[in-house]
């Protein structure tokens, strides 16, 4: 049997009808509210469709004053019937033909846009450092504080369940609030937050637990976690595996791998090979090596996401045991029957448009144009996807002879739009 297709059983009892995964992308889709939308319920039931075991959705907030970007869904407090709604609707459209969602639940924290909050909270005062202002300088919380947002993503997860949703997924990766309290580099805490690796861990284990706790049994909470941060001094691959090792003991359903964070975005990265070349599973996917690693220390259930483009490939790692889930995400930006073709022809590849998609050529190509502009060349590929996940929610075809530059400069009119919209 083709080990893609082989279904798996999480540790809350919830079945995934086949090893693909659907990864996290943002999708902007929410109403100035915050609340998610018919948008919503045609994007994922168009992907529900496409054949994958498995969908995570785009990072919905436990805070809205602490988005990742405008339009995120945001679950904070009591909900109204007409949220609740909303989230019951997106939840049927997402299991259509027996997918399992889970909602990915996080907290942007000092990655939260300036035009979304100019002093998000964090771990410690320390700011992103990166060049052009888009994030303001973070205020460090109050344990008060941490003890309501462990809260919060307690009270958001019940909220999943009862709209129907098979399970969530906590956001402790690339660097927003859960990641940032894992990294030395951004949490300067002296109490029991901060620390040693026991501390800096406390807050994403207690969240965990909150999760748990308010959902109850059958229902799904997984973690995403990044193998390292790939900054000198900051969160380690040794720190990463220990971590691993302690949500294991909590009874998480599976460890989303990843890595990176907007200050070294790993989670973003290439191997440089062109479409349609012979490849193994170890070149071809981002963080299979880490994932490897990991499964030496835990049983948990591993997916990788990040790079995956063959079926031959993901197969191998899903075999070999390297993985148990091939996480996909902007391949199905372009083409959502992707996971269907993968299951059904062992030659599959999917599209890797990323590998061609630059700003343009001379200076500002990221080969020529230095440090900022190779940043600037990674927003545009970023702001191309981001516009064909909107299409697909619109009932639409993928626009694939859509110039970077082009999509850079929609998206960023849409982000200033809907920023306005959700200070009014």
């Amino acid at each position: 049997m083709n080990s893609l297709a082989t279904p798996l059983t999480l540790a809350s009892g919830v079945v995934l009808k086949n090893r693909l995964g659907k990864s996290a992308m943002t999708e902007g889709l929410a109403d100035p509210a915050n609340r998610a939308t018919e948008a919503h319920q045609r994007l994922y039931r168009r992907w529900a469709e496409g054949g994958a075991g498995l969908l995570i959705t785009g990072n919905v907030q436990v805070s809205r004053r602490h988005l990742e970007r405008p339009g995120n869904v945001a679950i904070e407090g009591p909900q109204t019937a007409e949220a609740m709604a909303a989230l019951s609707a997106y939840a049927a459209a997402a299991s259509a033909d027996g997918a399992a969602c889970f909602v990915q639940l996080s907290h942007a924290g000092r990655q939260t846009p300036i035009t979304v909050n100019a002093h998000p909270k964090a771990p410690s005062a320390i700011p992103v450092a990166l060049p052009g202002k888009q994030f303001g300088v973070p205020e460090a919380l109050s344990e008060a504080e941490i003890g309501e947002l462990i809260a919060a993503f307690g009270h958001a997860a019940g909220v999943c369940r009862a709209a129907g949703f098979a399970g969530v997924q906590l956001h402790g990766a690339h660097g927003y609030l859960l990641s940032a309290f894992l990294s030395p580099l951004a949490n300067r805490r002296t109490d029991r937050f901060g620390g040693s690796l026991e501390n800096r861990a406390r807050f994403l284990l207690e969240a965990v637990r909150a999760a748990k706790g308010a959902a109850g049994p059958g229902f799904g909470v997984a973690v995403k976690l990044n193998s390292a941060d790939f900054q000198r001094g900051g969160f380690a691959v040794e720190e990463s595996r220990l971590v691993a090792q302690m949500l294991e003991a909590e009874g998480i359903d599976f460890l989303e791998v990843s890595g990176g964070n907007y200050e070294q975005p790993r989670m973003m990265d290439s191997d440089g090979l062109s479409p349609g070349e012979a490849r193994s599973a170890r070149r071809e996917a981002y963080f299979l090596e880490e994932a490897e690693r990991l499964r030496a220390a835990v049983k948990t259930p591993l997916m990788v996401t990040g790079g995956f483009r063959g079926a031959a490939a993901m197969a191998a790692a899903v075999a070999g045991g390297a993985c148990d889930i091939v996480g996909l995400a902007r391949p199905l930006c372009t083409d959502p029957d992707g996971p269907a073709r993968l299951l059904s022809d062992p030659g599959a590849v999917l599209p890797a448009w990323e590998k061609q998609l630059r700003l343009g050529p001379g200076p500002l190509s990221p080969e020529r144009g230095g440090a900022f502009v190779k940043m600037l060349n990674g927003f545009g590929v970023q702001a191309w996807f981001c516009l064909q996940i909107l299409n697909l929610a619109e009932g639409r075809q993928p626009e694939l002879r859509l110039p970077v530059w082009k999509a850079l400069w929609r998206y960023q009119q849409r982000e200033g739009r809907m920023a306005k919209a959700l200070l009014r």
